[in-house]
């Protein structure tokens, strides 16, 4: 998808972050003169939507759009002033009336990182009656908390190796130990998954056999060396920091069709740069649910400072997502 529409059509990438930079700014001061009553969009839903389409991962119906955690995290993709306004919203407070009003949406679940920040907001949702299921990424390096920690701070219903850290310890020759992982998750009752950016390293552990239980698995291959973009065509959805490719999403979705296990895809609006405006979305949104499986879904980060992007989204996924028989 192009983004010649877009009036940020700029061919520098230092020109590019010096905008972005600015309207940020902007929008901060802006933003700064309202109260958090009006930051937070009309539409917080008093009762709750019908869900959303579902798969099942398991024993667990989860909606086929899941909401990510990007944005919550502070990770925009477009550079540090967005990385900084991200994560002044998303305080804990705010992560937790974010995630209720997904639940209200008909969003069953939240793909996320850092389980022992994300305790405090689970432990309030659930006292609230919220019943969201959480999956959580996990680096499954010795810096992390241990499996048996996450399970206990989060109570998640899946555990996924990073992709990543996938997509190097597969290149280092090191897979074995994305191998271990799996079986840890598994040994200690949680469902296991492996995300990946790499199309290839997905197709591996498919030909191999492992017993994972899902995938995660990236619209766009932003994890190339140098060596590997030297191979690519000039063509790219936009740089900004790491190259989208426009080609990426075909070549990914073609290997989730591929693979039994169900796949979460992930990054299907390449990092905001498919949200130029609302048609932009709604046809990321299309191209993705056609392009997998069934008993796939997506993961979609929102940051809804500005408009309903819950509310947006949800309809989407209604619209798109109804499982086909594959």
């Amino acid at each position: 998808m192009s983004l010649d529409k877009c009036d940020a059509n700029v061919t520098g990438r230092r020109e590019f972050l010096s905008r972005l930079s600015l309207a940020v700014a902007g929008s901060a001061l802006a933003m700064d003169k309202t109260s958090r009553a009006e930051q937070t969009p009309p539409a917080a839903i008093d009762s709750p939507a019908p869900p959303l389409p579902t798969i099942r991962l398991g024993d667990h119906r989860v909606t086929r759009l899941i909401v990510g955690s990007n944005p919550i995290s502070g990770y925009s993709y477009m550079g540090p002033v967005l990385d900084q306004h991200m994560r002044e919203y998303f305080t804990p407070e705010q992560t937790t009336e974010f995630l209720w009003r997904c639940e209200r949406a008909g969003i069953n679940t939240h793909q996320g990182t850092r389980p022992k920040e994300m305790a405090g907001v689970f432990r309030t949702l659930r006292e609230r009656g919220s019943k969201m299921k959480f999956i959580c990424l996990h680096s499954g390096q010795p810096e992390s908390a241990p499996i048996k920690q996450v399970i206990r701070y989060t109570q998640p219903i899946a555990i996924v190796h990073h992709g990543g850290v996938t997509d190097r310890l597969f290149r280092q020759g090191k897979s074995q130990e994305v191998h271990d992982f799996v079986k840890r998750v598994q040994d200690a009752g949680v469902l296991a998954g492996v995300s990946a950016h790499n199309p290839e390293c997905v197709k591996r552990i498919a030909d191999e056999g492992w017993p994972v239980d899902l995938f995660m698995t990236c619209f766009y291959y932003i994890t190339r060396t140098p060596e590997e973009l030297e191979d690519m065509p000039p063509v790219v959805t936009v740089q900004v920091g790491r190259p989208f490719f426009a080609s990426d999403p075909t070549t990914m979705t073609q290997v989730m069709q591929q693979v039994e296990q169900p796949c979460l895809g992930f990054k299907i609006l390449a990092a905001g740069r498919n949200c130029c405006d609302k048609e932009s979305v709604r046809e990321a949104f299309k191209f993705a649910f056609e392009r997998v499986k069934g008993e796939d879904g997506v993961i979609v980060g929102m940051y809804p400072r500005y408009q309903d992007q819950i509310h947006e989204n949800a309809e989407y996924a209604r619209q798109f997502g109804m499982p086909r028989k594959t």
